[in-house]
């Protein structure tokens, strides 16, 4: 007994230094956005001269600045966001749906490249990833491009991958007698679909949008390579980084629009972490 106090002990200690690895960068953002330049230069780790008044004073003049943009990123990365999080819940659900019914071979072959997709490093398909979209626009007649429809067509095919492979191994678990009796009663697979299978996937879908969420709203690389620095509608993580650079030595200019870019995503991750945890948790034991 002694043993195992002893190792839930440590354990904890290992947790508690991990937690406070992790959160200390976050820690002195959300610190120094409450100070002065003066004050963060002299001592950036130290809570001497932060004050609410200073917090909302830099909030204001970050949000006011005529470099920033901010409500026009805020609303082009919300836009992307959500658009893309709705495609990905719709037709992830779908693919995953047909996938798990359907024990033919070329069922299994199409999951099987959903998978092998999922360890493929974005960098490597980055550059042919623009050749094809400029191909794709002109053949559709639309500009795919440096343009927000194609930066969402763009993270529903990388985020296909990982919500078909969490919504599949959720569906697994559903029985199917469930679709039968709802074929006995005349209702079309499409109906089947969104009126017993679609509920049922709620709590992972919540999981699986959460996690697409959070790595579509603070994502930099993809919308950097296909809006570009200089496009209007850039989102959020790539106005930051232009405001940046027009601020070279303003830290709580700095710091607060880093803060003010995260704080949407960490609200909803606080908010909405129990759902994440039981999703998982329900698509790994069925």
């Amino acid at each position: 007994m002694k043993m195992k106090t002893s190792r839930v002990v440590i354990l904890m200690i290992i947790a508690i230094l991990l937690a406070i690895y992790i959160l200390f960068p976050f820690f002195l953002v959300l610190l120094n956005s409450f100070k002065n330049q003066a004050a963060i230069v002299q001592d950036p780790i130290s809570a001497a001269g932060a004050s609410f008044s200073q917090f909302v004073s830099n909030v204001n003049a970050v949000v006011n600045n005529k470099n920033f943009v901010f409500w026009r990123a805020f609303g082009s990365s919300a836009l992307v966001t959500i658009i893309s999080l709705f495609l990905l819940a719709v037709f992830g659900g779908m693919a995953a749906w047909v996938i798990c019914r359907n024990k033919a071979k070329w069922s299994t072959a199409i999951y099987m490249i959903f998978i092998s997709s999922m360890i493929i490093p974005f960098q490597v398909v980055m550059l042919p990833l623009i050749a094809t979209f400029r191909e794709v626009g002109k053949f559709v007649g639309l500009g795919m491009n440096g343009t927000l429809p194609g930066l969402i067509f763009a993270y529903c095919g990388f985020g296909g991958a990982m919500t078909v492979f969490i919504l599949t191994g959720f569906i697994k678990g559903i029985p199917y007698e469930l679709e039968e009796a709802a074929a006995i009663d005349g209702c079309s697979p499409e109906g089947t679909f969104f009126r017993i299978i679609f509920p049922l996937l709620k709590p992972t879908i919540v999981t699986v949008t959460i996690l697409n969420g959070m790595w579509i709203w603070n994502d930099y690389l993809l919308p950097s390579i296909l809006l570009g620095q200089s496009n209007p509608n850039k989102t959020l993580p790539v106005a930051v980084q232009a405001f940046v650079g027009s601020f070279v030595k303003s830290w709580d200019m700095i710091l607060t629009a880093a803060l003010l870019a995260m704080a949407p995503m960490i609200i909803i991750f606080l908010i909405a972490q129990k759902q994440i945890m039981n999703g998982m948790v329900e698509g790994a034991i069925k």
